[in-house]
């Protein structure tokens, strides 16, 4: 008897689309992030502030990820980037090709930073390269401090965590203790910063450590 896994052909073509994708973008000296995290993690606010702080020194696109809607797309179309919207029709991540599809939309040659936003999920974002130099993960506090270890996989394939709605603490159970003790088991090279997009707080930082990994990309590609 001969056995089909239909999941390894389709993530071995993602893989390669990828590939692909991650070849084209070092050419053009564009570096890409891969947004990720739960619905109502923040994700879209959290752009509105980097591109706000980055406006002037760095050259932003962005490919919405969403199941249905645009209306993420057409608060960030407000701050003058470019944005191409991808409807997924119900499946739940992102991949590869359609992404490269969308690269056909953006004109590679005018930006130095694309952020995919995929869409709200820890499980199926976490198995789909799209061709990124950076994974960010965003986790809000409202959804608890163990979500590290429920979905392991997302936190293990992302380079920098974003722990956002911090002005929203106090009213939490949520541990700084034990997701530093969490990362410490599956990521110690896990970047970290808190964040709130209602005061602003570690906004500046992380737009700077963008900006700079931005910088050191573009360095090595010329």
């Amino acid at each position: 008897m001969k056995v089909v896994n239909i999941n390894e052909r389709v993530l071995k073509r993602n893989e390669q689309m990828a590939a692909e994708i991650r070849t084209l973008l070092k050419e053009k000296n564009v570096f890409l992030v891969n947004l990720r995290g739960s619905p109502g993690a923040g994700k879209t606010t959290i752009l509105e502030k980097v591109i706000a702080e980055l406006k002037g020194r760095k050259r932003i696109a962005v490919i919405e990820g969403d199941l249905y809607t645009t209306r993420d797309a057409e608060r960030l179309e407000k701050y003058g980037v470019q944005v191409v919207q991808v409807n997924t029709g119900g499946i739940c991540h992102l991949e590869a090709d359609m992404v490269k599809q969308a690269l056909s939309k953006i004109n590679l040659e005018i930006i130095d930073l694309l952020v995919i936003e995929n869409v709200g999920n820890l499980v199926c974002t976490a198995d789909y390269d799209l061709g990124e130099e950076i994974g960010i993960i965003v986790l809000s506090v409202s959804e608890g401090s163990d979500k590290i270890m429920k979905y392991p996989l997302i936190f293990q394939s992302s380079e920098i965590m974003l722990i956002n709605k911090l002005d929203m603490l106090k009213n939490t159970d949520f541990s700084t203790v034990e997701i530093e003790r969490d990362l410490n088991r599956i990521n110690r090279e896990m970047v970290v910063f808190n964040l709130s997009c209602k005061t602003g707080e570690g906004i500046f930082e992380f737009s700077r450590c963008l900006e700079e990994r931005i910088d050191e990309f573009q360095a090595t590609a010329d």
